[in-house]
């Protein structure tokens, strides 16, 4: 899932400050599973800029609405009317729901209340891990199903660098070293013979370094 979090909301207010109308759209989607972006935090949003802005004695009505997915036009589309009367979206989507909002509503503004963080996973409550930096070209069957691009700060492809001391990456000492996540996964399975193979330097053409990427299926009838 996308993880995000909200900006701070100095920014926000000052990201806000010239509109009169403004509607605050969230998702229920990812960012609702990571307490960024769902109703309770619109809602939330909504009452702390309405009390500031009346403390700074702006007029003007704050609108709230929550869609299944920010992403997909379908359901953006059915914003329309509330996008109407609005000067500003202000999206509480991840960076997709943003750009999605500003190429269906050309004539209005859309700006983020979120900041996009990475893709990942709950690993306990209240704490999301990177998991996965969506390369373009999957390489877990050969390292044990943990991934060195996303898990390893460097994207080492041939084991560790000369930083890593006790399993802990020199980056931060929070973080696991990846390449000793997986040299442990490999040996529990008994698979330690692939690290024997060298891996090729990647082909970085199929992650963003390729510039916007997009997928085509053409079982979906389009």
């Amino acid at each position: 899932m996308i993880i995000a979090d909200r900006k701070p909301f100095e920014e926000i207010k000052e990201l806000t400050s010239k509109a009169k109308n403004i509607l605050i759209a969230g998702c229920d989607s990812c960012v609702a599973v990571c307490l960024a972006g769902g109703e309770k935090e619109v809602a939330v949003l909504a009452s702390e800029l309405r009390m500031q802005r009346k403390m700074d004695g702006l007029e003007g009505e704050i609108e709230e609405i929550v869609n299944v997915r920010q992403c997909e036009n379908e359901y953006v589309d059915a914003m329309r009317d509330k996008v109407e009367k609005a000067d500003l979206i202000l999206s509480m989507a991840c960076g997709v729901g943003v750009q999605t909002l500003a190429e269906r509503f050309p004539d209005k503004l859309a700006y983020p209340a979120l900041n996009t963080k990475f893709m990942g996973r709950p690993v306990e409550p209240g704490v999301w891990k990177e998991n996965c930096e969506g390369c373009g070209h999957c390489i877990l069957h050969l390292t044990g199903g943990i991934c060195p691009i996303a898990r390893c700060s460097k994207s080492m492809l041939n084991g560790p660098c000369g930083g890593s001391q006790g399993g802990k990456c020199e980056v931060d000492p929070e973080i696991d070293c990846g390449w000793q996540l997986i040299y442990d996964r490999l040996s529990r399975l008994g698979q330690l013979d692939a690290l024997v193979e060298i891996m090729l330097p990647k082909d970085w053409s199929t992650s963003w370094s390729g510039g916007p990427r997009r997928v085509i299926k053409e079982s979906a009838g389009v």
